[in-house]
Formats: C-alpha cells, sequence, structure tokens
C-alpha cells in the first residue's frame, strides 16, 4: 500500500473516533451552537498527520491502535484548536480552512474563539481519563508532554512571535536563527511532541523517547518549510486555503530568506537526519520515513 493510502485509512479511522467525542464522549452535553463549531473545526477532513505520528510511533512498539487512539485524537484536539483560533479575524483573518469556511466565517468570532477553547480543554480530558492508559503516571507524563509542547514555550509562544513580527514589530529584520526559533515552536512542538508520545504509552527506554522526538523535531522542521513554499508557489484550490499571504505581509520565512532552490535542498539534508534519526528502530520504521518524505514533496 502506498504511503498515502495508508495514510488516508489512518485518517478515517480517526475521523471515526473523533465523531464518537460527540456520540458518547465528552462533547456530548455541549450547548447545540458550541458542539456544532467544535464539529465543524474537528471533523473538517484533513491529512490527520500529528494523530498518524502517534499512532505509528505507538506501532513501533506494538502498541495496539486503539490503546494509541485517545492520545492520537488529543493531540488533534488541540492542532484544530489552533487553526480555529489562527484563523481569527484578530490573528491571521483566514476565511478558508481545508476548502471550507472557516469557524469564525460560518459562525462569528466569539463562537470561534469558544470552540477553541472547548477543543483544547476536552484534549487534557482525553488524557486524563483511565482509558487513555491504566498507569496514571503515564498519562501525566503524556498530560505534560502536551502542555509543553502547545504552550507558552510551545506553540503558543511561537505564535505569539510570529504575531508580533507581523503587527508590532514588522520594521524589525528577522534573522535565520529567530526564524527556526519560532517556527520550531509554532509547529515543530507539536508534530515532535506527537512522536514522543508513542514512546511514552510503551514506557520505553529514554533513547527511544530521544530519537522519536529528533525525529519529530527535524520532521516539524521540514513541514514548515514544505508549508511555505506552498504559499509561495501553491494553488489555492488544491492546497484548500489562501496562498501568497506571507508575502502579501511581509512575513519572515526560510523560503523568503534563501529562495526555493535553497529551501528545496535543507528539506533533501532533512530526510536523511529524519533516516538517521529512525535507524535504531531498522525496518519497523519504513512507515515514518515515508511519512517524511511525503512532509516534504507535498501539494496541500
Amino acid at each position: 500500500m502506498s504511503f498515502a493510502k495508508t495514510l488516508s485509512k489512518r485518517a478515517g479511522q480517526i475521523e471515526v473516533e473523533l465523531a464518537k467525542l460527540f456520540a458518547a464522549g465528552p462533547a456530548v452535553s455541549v450547548p447545540d451552537r458550541l458542539r456544532n463549531a467544535m464539529q465543524h473545526a474537528l471533523l473538517a477532513g484533513g491529512k490527520r498527520l500529528r494523530p498518524f505520528l502517534v499512532l505509528e510511533s505507538a506501532a513501533l512498539f506494538n502498541i495496539p491502535l486503539e490503546q494509541a487512539m485517545p492520545t492520537a485524537c488529543a493531540i488533534e484536539c488541540v492542532h484544530c484548536y489552533s487553526l480555529v483560533h489562527d484563523d481569527l479575524p484578530s490573528m491571521d483573518n483566514d476565511e478558508t480552512r481545508r476548502g471550507h469556511p472557516t469557524v469564525w466565517k460560518a459562525y462569528d468570532d466569539w463562537t470561534a474563539i469558544l470552540a477553541g477553547d472547548a477543543l483544547l480543554t476536552m484534549a487534557f480530558e482525553l488524557l486524563a481519563h483511565p482509558s487513555c492508559h491504566p498507569d496514571p503516571a503515564v498519562r501525566a507524563d503524556l498530560t505534560l508532554l502536551l502542555s509543553r509542547a502547545a504552550g507558552a514555550s510551545g506553540m503558543v509562544g511561537g505564535q505569539a512571535l510570529d504575531l508580533q513580527w507581523e503587527k508590532i514589530d514588522s520594521d524589525r529584520t528577522a534573522t535565520a536563527d529567530d526564524i527556526t526559533t519560532l517556527q520550531a515552536m509554532k509547529t515543530g512542538a507539536l508534530i515532535a511532541s506527537a512522536c514522543e508520545m508513542g514512546a511514552v504509552l510503551a514506557q520505553a527506554p529514554m533513547p527511544s523517547r530521544q530519537n522519536l522526538r529528533k525525529y519529530g523535531e527535524v520532521l516539524g522542521a521540514a513541514f514548515q518549510i514544505a508549508d511555505d513554499l506552498l504559499d509561495a508557489e501553491g494553488d489555492a484550490e488544491i492546497t484548500g486555503k489562501a496562498v501568497a499571504k506571507d508575502k502579501a505581509l511581509g512575513k519572515a520565512t526560510l523560503v523568503q530568506m534563501y529562495g526555493a532552490e535553497r529551501c528545496r535542498k535543507m528539506l533533501d539534508e532533512m530526510l536523511d537526519e529524519c533516516r538517521a534519526a529512525l535507524s535504531d528502530f531498522g525496518p519497523a520504521a519504513q512507515t515514518l520515513i515515508a511519512a517524511s518524505e511525503f512532509v516534504a514533496t507535498r501539494d496541500r
């Protein structure tokens, strides 16, 4: 089976489990408007890359799909909440996401803010529940890992830097280190945590956790460069969202700084780093290696 088909199959399985959160899970007793907005954000399709990485990193240690799924759903809740808030008029002001109206556009900004808040907190409810893992120490470890990745020193901090440079410090000249740090926080932290979570679920030794985290950090950097290339060169009808926004807003990216050709060479080097980080896992890591190749060459 090709990697694209594998990813699509897993995305379908994840979508089914996410839908269950509204049928028999933590989102059952929710006001209708809020519930509908949460579903709009969470069940709008997409690659489901972050939960996929949780499932596949867990599979390295023979953790069954159903045992890793609550953790996978939790990280997707955090990712989707971040998209809802990113799209708000006061932030990136996007009207389209995954080919559909963004949550604030379909409803309004206050509903979108609350839907994002609800998805974020639901993620930690999923991790704290005994169905996530029978060992409370593992659940606490997962919660700590996700909170650090999603919070002020991770994704939220990266978003704050991005918006600060755009809206307040627009005359500031960003360095390559500035851009790399921002992107590692904004994009890389959550992806790296998704990869490490599989080892946490398996209570694997620290070297395995470190190798998976290294893979995830490099994968996150590659994901962001590929995303910036799509913004610079992509087709909005294929990507499902607006393109050419970075240049219009004057956002500093490695693509703007180095050009597309050099960034593609950087992606090739990152693929080698991903393979090296996974070398200890042998043939079992082939799907994760394929994931890095997919990320580096994606068109949406």
